[in-house]
């Protein structure tokens, strides 16, 4: 984990340009710096470069000459457990979170939100530009009890990747659309034969050692044959439906495909982007911009693709990210923690560097936002996919963990109906748990 603190001199700004001095402002300044600072603490996981110090010293630099009174700490969380969840869970129960937090509404209201220790925004939504805010984002980040834990910042659509040139050779290219990024569950299956048969031994495998990059296991369960991870109104877990049974028993079946239960999604990229699978199921804009960076032996196209589906239409899985504020019932620090967010979300320029940082999308129309980057535009083709957002379900938490080791028992050779009926006994239970709660 890194730590770094913003000290930053006081000063005044409009817009982005100096205000000229005269007396009111010099009283202003002068009130400003009598002014007991309020302290706070962000801690954020790493949504695009928002733990890139560099790009946060910018975004504070700037609110802090507006607001001198306010001074933020950083701290950058990842998504091991030990120096994320584990971590923030930790300092929950020791009484002493973070004032505010940059994530999703799985963690922000489906976690931290049904635990009680989050502030409720539901002011900051009363804004004219969180108005505009999309409906399906709107939705998620609405907790059943009618409150908002997050402010949303950005969202994108997790995808999965093939090594284009790989499926040239092996003439695979033919199951794929290539200007819709879709393909059939029936040209799956046929590109994941022709990729056997030039050679490639392990054309994709199912990491299962746990929840990282468990958004692609799902999607790729759920697409298969048009199953769902939960019902509508995201009250029970539906993995034990027909059609998931179908689809993970086609997985197990298909020569090509493996269920690794040694393997977590980061260790399916760097195999994927090593040559050594055909296709990655892990796989978004922000993990291509990162190989780009620091990948030196990427030596092939990688060119994503939406997960295949009987319907024609496929649903990716989503991702959210936004603020949300711990409540320490300091009404001081709340409403501190609120002006932040307010800084970066209501006003246009300051907001499209928020989700430029992110290296996501706007979650309110916004135009031309990357207007120049050939990359981003590549994958905004993915945004018309993206599903439903359930991980705002009861009992997130441990269902995300009891779907990983069902996928581990199925590995294993466990039956698959028996593992899934499983799954969704525990996770609805977990559920009911956190409905009774």
């Amino acid at each position: 984990m890194v730590f770094f603190a913003l000290v930053l001199s006081s000063c005044k700004i409009r817009e982005g340009v100096d205000k000229p001095q005269n007396q009111s402002d010099s009283q202003e300044g002068k009130r400003d710096q009598n002014l007991e600072p309020i302290e706070l603490t962000l801690w954020t996981y790493p949504v695009g470069n928002w733990t890139n110090p560099t790009n946060i010293a910018s975004v504070m630099g700037q609110f802090h000459r507006k607001n001198p009174d306010i001074h933020i700490s950083v701290e950058f969380l990842d998504y091991n457990n030990d120096t994320g969840d584990h971590r923030v869970q930790e300092a929950i129960a020791s009484g002493n979170p973070p004032d505010l937090i940059f994530e999703g509404p799985e963690r922000l209201v489906a976690n931290w939100g049904e635990q009680g220790v989050m502030a409720d925004l539901s002011d900051l939504w009363q804004s004219d530009t969180a108005k505009e805010i999309y409906d399906s984002v709107r939705v998620a980040c609405c907790h059943q009890n009618g409150q908002y834990y997050i402010v949303p910042i950005c969202m994108g659509t997790h995808c999965m990747a093939i090594n284009y040139d790989m499926f040239q050779a092996a003439g695979a290219l033919q199951y794929i659309d290539e200007k819709t990024r879709t393909w059939s569950t029936q040209d799956f299956i046929h590109a994941v034969e022709a990729l056997r048969a030039y050679g490639q031994e392990e054309v994709g495998v199912i990491y299962c050692k746990g929840q990282g990059g468990d958004q692609g296991t799902r999607a790729l369960v759920n697409n298969l044959y048009s199953g769902t991870f939960t019902n509508d109104s995201h009250t029970r877990y539906t993995a034990d439906s027909e059609e998931n049974i179908r689809a993970l028993q086609l997985l197990y079946d298909l020569e090509g495909i493996r269920f690794a239960p040694e393997l977590v999604g980061s260790d399916e990229i760097a195999q994927f982007c090593s040559s050594k699978l055909a296709m990655a199921f892990c796989w978004n804009v922000s993990l291509e911009i990162n190989q780009i960076v620091t990948n030196p032996n990427l030596d092939f196209e990688i060119f994503p693709m939406a997960f295949p589906t009987d319907s024609g239409q496929p649903k990716l899985q989503g991702g959210i990210w936004g603020f949300g504020i711990f409540d320490h019932g300091d009404p001081k620090k709340v409403q501190a923690a609120k002006t932040f967010i307010s800084f970066l979300t209501e006003n246009n320029s300051q907001y499209a560097k928020a989700v430029q940082i992110s290296g996501y999308w706007p979650v309110r129309p916004m135009e031309h936002i990357y207007a120049n980057d050939e990359l981003m535009n590549e994958y905004s083709i993915f945004t018309q996919y993206m599903g439903d957002y359930y991980q705002i379900t009861h009992g997130w938490a441990k269902a995300r963990t009891a779907w990983w080791m069902c996928l581990q028992k199925i590995g294993e050779g466990e039956e698959i109906a028996a593992s899934v009926d499983e799954f969704v006994s525990v996770a609805n239970a977990a559920a009911r748990q956190a409905e009774e709660e």
